[in-house]
């Protein structure tokens, strides 16, 4: 393989200018903060009314930099259950004005508040009596103007002074599309059992999945009752097929046995005797509704791969660690 050359740079002159960025970036965050509970308070209430009353969704537009921080905004409100879609200022003007509705909402983002581009999306949004919510860093500009609630944040530079590339301004213009969508999700509501129905796919699906998701039901739980004699109780054991059993008495769980008891406990004695000898009481359980992430943790922290779930005290099923990893609970 050919050797790819590497620059000759300061290792401590890299380092310190990356310091620099962040701590430049974090102050300008905290300044965000406290504007909140300053001057951008009662126009931050504004724009979430605005978002969360629309009927449509939420269109989030801007140019540049400004665009791609708009993209990742409005993919953070469709994720966390607000319906919302990215439009390109200078695609709307040939054609894409048609995906902006009377029920829709737009956020319009702009450091300065005079991109051209905006201008045909702006009078699309009047004509049609679209609200419009800006984030901008000038007050007096076009768009803080044009919007019914102006977000104006504060001016805090950029990370670095003689190339003011976009760096601090839109780290800001995210934190505050962030800020938009957990108001908005709190407003509403939702929870994580929302989040986990439209995230599906991969490991944060799995564990935002509940127990009762995945569990075998009740059906197909392996119980038996304290007195069934024990050759009758390995059988029904082993038809259940996941290394253990659970002691039934009065409809409530009272007992578990496992493959590591009759390891344990068996001997040429325990045939002569009932499930109650071999069981150990009071077992591990867990909720139906519990997260999936908690009986991985259970399961872990005690080395058992099966924990009966029991709502009510009664077992209204089982699940495995193999259940959990088809899942994809890894």
């Amino acid at each position: 393989m050919r050797q790819r050359p590497i620059a000759d740079i300061d290792a401590a002159a890299a380092c310190a200018a990356a310091r620099r960025t962040i701590e430049a970036e974090a102050e300008a965050l905290h300044t965000l903060a406290r504007a909140i509970d300053g001057p951008l308070g009662a126009p931050f209430a504004m724009a979430t009314r605005i978002l969360a009353a629309a009927p449509g969704r939420v269109i989030v537009t801007g140019m540049g930099k400004s665009g791609h921080i708009a993209r990742k905004i409005a993919a953070t409100f469709a994720s966390t259950g607000r319906p919302a879609m990215f439009v390109h200022p200078a695609e709307a003007s040939h054609g894409d004005l048609g995906m902006v509705m009377e029920d829709d909402c737009v956020l319009a983002l702009s450091r300065s508040g005079e991109t051209s581009e905006l201008s045909d999306l702006l009078f699309h949004c009047r004509r049609l009596e679209i609200p419009i919510v800006a984030i901008t860093f000038r007050a007096e500009s076009t768009l803080a103007k044009a919007a019914d609630v102006a977000l104006v944040l504060p001016d805090c530079g950029e990370a670095h002074d003689d190339t003011p590339a976009p760096t601090t301004s839109t780290t800001m213009s995210l934190a505050m599309g962030d800020a938009l969508a957990v108001a908005l999700l709190e407003a509403k509501g939702f929870t994580a059992d929302h989040f986990g129905a439209i995230h599906p796919g991969g490991k944060l699906g799995a564990l935002l999945k509940r127990v009762r998701d995945v569990m075998r039901g009740a059906d197909r739980a392996p119980l038996c009752d304290p007195d069934m004699p024990i050759p009758a109780m390995l059988e029904a054991m082993t038809a259940g097929g996941i290394g253990s059993i659970g002691i039934l008495e009065k409809g409530a769980l009272v007992g578990v046995v496992t493959d590591g008891d009759l390891r344990r406990r068996l001997d040429a004695a325990a045939f002569g005797k009932t499930a109650r000898a071999l069981m150990t009481p009071h077992p591990k359980t867990i909720a139906s509704d519990a997260p999936l992430a908690d009986a991985i943790a259970l399961m872990t922290d005690t080395r058992i791969t099966s924990l009966f779930v029991v709502d009510g005290g009664a077992p209204v099923g089982v699940v495995h660690m193999h259940d959990l990893l088809n899942a994809g609970a890894r």
